[in-house]
């Protein structure tokens, strides 16, 4: 995907996360995770809008951020934050129902799906989504799952500002949207690819260079045509299948492909 069409998820995404927020979660006082969930807090409680104090917050990870994670991912996660923070001026802090549990189920839902792509196409909305990423690196877990152990501690704080009832429901939000960012996002997940092919050589060379993965090659022969073949063996993460898809179609458009889920990867794995 080019950048152009990147940044045209990131935006897009960014003010469906500010529908979420303004139109489902903040009416009935239910937070999100995170940063954005204290920024939802001090947005409550204060005369500043609640998509300002989502900027001042984020400001810190966000340097933290450019040092261990890249420019490119902080620039567009400087986007989301942005994006997402001047969509909520704009966009009226509204009820769309009455009713708690079901802003809070689909505000969750909605803001799952948008942070899922955030996150897939290379970009985050601050907060605990960077923290969360970091120690990703480090340790093989689902990023939603990490996320929602971090984003607890909102919950501890929506009960005691707002009352229990709303920390319940605000429980509920933020599990609902880390089962959805890790459907949409599903990096965790890990996959086998096999590739039987004329062009062996050409092939493993753009693997290489642009999945930074190290990858096993081995002699092959057609049972029927007896044609000599190479075949490329190597593990992917889920979100790096868009990226072989089009790849391997572009050098040999007839390469043999098998993709299939791997239960568990040991050893020199980059995460």
């Amino acid at each position: 995907m080019n950048f152009l069409n990147k940044l045209v998820v990131l935006f897009v995404s960014s003010i469906v996360l500010g529908f979420a927020f303004n139109m489902f979660l903040l009416p009935h006082e239910v937070l999100t995770g995170g940063v954005t969930g204290l920024a939802m807090v001090f947005g409550l409680l204060s005369p500043i809008n609640t998509g300002i104090w989502l900027v001042i917050l984020n400001i810190p990870i966000l340097i933290i951020g450019w040092m261990k994670l890249g420019k490119e991912f902080i620039g567009n996660s400087i986007f989301s934050v942005l994006t997402t923070s001047i969509a909520m001026q704009y966009i009226p802090v509204i009820k769309v129902t009455e009713d708690v549990l079901l802003s809070a189920v689909f505000g969750g839902v909605i803001a799952g799906i948008a942070i899922g792509f955030i996150v897939r196409f290379y970009g985050s909305t601050g907060g605990f989504d960077i923290i969360g990423l970091l120690l990703t690196q480090k340790r093989d877990i689902p990023l939603g799952g990490l996320i929602f152990g971090l984003n607890s501690v909102v919950v501890f704080i929506s009960g005691f500002v707002f009352g229990w009832d709303l920390a319940l429901y605000t429980m509920a939000s933020i599990y609902i949207t880390g089962i959805l960012i890790d459907r949409v996002h599903t990096r965790h997940i890990k996959l086998n690819l096999m590739v039987v092919t004329d062009r062996g050589e050409e092939l493993k060379g753009e693997l290489i260079k642009n999945l930074i993965r190290g990858i096993t090659v081995m002699d092959g022969q057609g049972g029927y045509s007896n044609t000599e073949r190479k075949v490329l063996y190597t593990v992917i993460s889920r979100y790096e299948l868009a990226i072989v898809k089009p790849l391997i179609t572009k050098v040999d458009p007839k390469a043999f492909v098998s993709i299939s889920e791997t239960v568990e990867v040991i050893g020199n794995f980059r995460r």
